[in-house]
């Protein structure tokens, strides 16, 4: 089976690649490398899939309908995996265009191609962030998320919206994914595990938010991507008797569903940074601050639906994990 994988540069878009190729698949990944972090990153990990059998790239951008046209003619996917999009919440605030470019109109154009190349399955990323302002923890998928707090989750609630729509018009069967707080090997460099990683290293003092009152659902890479690859082939059903008053509202009179996909265990902050510090043998020096714009107190995965319909839980131990990651990043670094 042929998947078209855009964001493939990317780090859950990287790792996707190489365990589906893994598992047979053929992938054409798809990724603009753009440089919101550190361009040298997204080069090594497309050099590494490069050398995979079955795995072509093309550097190309969303927001460019006519030359994602081209591809999709010459390759004829039959699945789209959607995971490339303008990440990072703080961010958002300040470059808003750069969300709207990609993950509104490029999206879109995603949905375009889906429809009029007639595919199969369209999975696409959301995101955590959509519950924002929510106070009833672990966040269900039945759980109503009109309140965003940021660019980025409004983009993202958007998607889920346009997918929707899309599906119920044109019958193609999607499938959207809440990603809880990823980490892992060949992560972002934006991503706090990670710039606490460089400065602990460094010996320069971590930004602490909220003095440490944070809590994190941390999910590890490798349990996104086999939530992914296991929901492939679960092709979402129309239910024509769909009523929001006594059917859940992550499913649809469409082919539609959307899942949570989270280790539902948060972690304290400051639990988080004493992890990371035993492992890596240094205590971080710490500046505790107040909250940053944009954020939340908590994100808590119910992963219930994943559980029933693809016997799956995500459950790797933080310490299993950043440790993995650490291994990582003394070797990629020369540390």
């Amino acid at each position: 089976m042929k998947i078209l994988l855009t964001g493939a540069a990317g780090f859950i878009g990287f790792h996707l690649s190489l365990l589906l190729l893994e598992k047979g698949y053929e992938i054409i990944g798809l990724d603009n490398v753009n440089d919101y972090y550190d361009t040298n990153l997204k080069e090594d990990r497309i050099k590494i899939l490069n050398n995979v059998e079955r795995f072509r790239f093309y550097r190309e951008d969303l927001k460019n309908y006519q030359e994602l046209s081209e591809i999709f003619k010459k390759e004829q996917p039959e699945i789209v995996i959607n995971l490339a999009a303008q990440a990072g919440i703080r961010h958002s605030i300040t470059n808003p265009f750069a969300y709207v470019d990609s993950n509104l109109v490029g999206f879109v154009n995603i949905l375009e191609l889906c429809r009029h190349f007639k595919i199969k399955h369209l999975l696409f990323a959301s995101s955590s962030s959509v519950y924002g302002g929510n106070k009833e923890t672990p966040f269900a998928t039945n759980h109503n998320v009109d309140h965003p707090i940021s660019l980025y989750a409004a983009t993202k609630k958007s998607n889920e919206l346009m997918a929707h729509t899309y599906s119920h018009l044109y019958g193609i069967p999607v499938t959207g994914l809440r990603f809880f707080t990823v980490y892992g090997a060949w992560g972002r460099p934006d991503m706090a595990y990670f710039s606490f990683t460089k400065d602990i290293f460094a010996g320069k003092t971590i930004k602490v938010f909220n003095y440490g009152k944070l809590q994190r659902d941390f999910t590890y890479i490798d349990d996104i991507t086999e939530g992914i690859a296991r929901l492939i082939n679960r092709t979402p059903q129309a239910n024509n008797s769909w009523d929001e008053r006594t059917d859940g509202i992550s499913t649809s009179f469409a082919p539609y569903k959307i899942y949570n996909i989270g280790n539902n265990q948060p972690v304290e902050l400051l639990t988080f940074i004493k992890t990371l510090e035993d492992i890596i043998g240094i205590e971080a020096k710490k500046e505790f601050c107040e909250m940053q714009a944009g954020d939340v107190l908590t994100t808590y995965a119910d992963v219930t639906d994943l559980q029933q319909d693809i016997d799956f839980h995500p459950n790797t131990p933080l310490k299993k994990g950043l440790t993995e990651f650490v291994k990582w990043y003394r070797n990629y670094y020369n540390l």
